[in-house]
């Protein structure tokens, strides 16, 4: 399981990513959010980034304990479809086609 430290802003967001992104490499399916406390829209680009990582490897990433100040920013930005495993399945299966 990969989880990040207590902040995932614009300040730590490129670090943040390429260690999620090496998890993810390795195979991590899990990355744990209960940590995270201070976020911006960069926390909402970082997911998207594990997520699409994950889908290229076929890999169905879950998130963990979101904090609702993400929760609240990943809904106003519209892509809570985008960061769910259902929606990581379906586009993984279409790939193979």
């Amino acid at each position: 399981m990969f989880r990040p430290s207590h902040s995932l802003t614009v300040g730590n967001a490129k670090v943040t990513l390429e260690e999620g992104l090496r998890a993810i490499a390795g195979g991590e399916t899990e990355i744990d959010l209960s940590d995270v406390v201070a976020v911006d829209s960069a926390a909402v680009a970082t997911l998207l980034a594990w997520q699409c990582a994950a889908l290229n490897q076929g890999l169905t990433l879950h998130f963990s304990s979101l904090p609702a100040n993400l929760e609240s920013l990943i809904d106003l930005y519209g892509v809570t479809e985008l960061l769910s495993p259902a929606t990581v399945i379906v586009a993984a299966s279409t790939l193979h086609h």
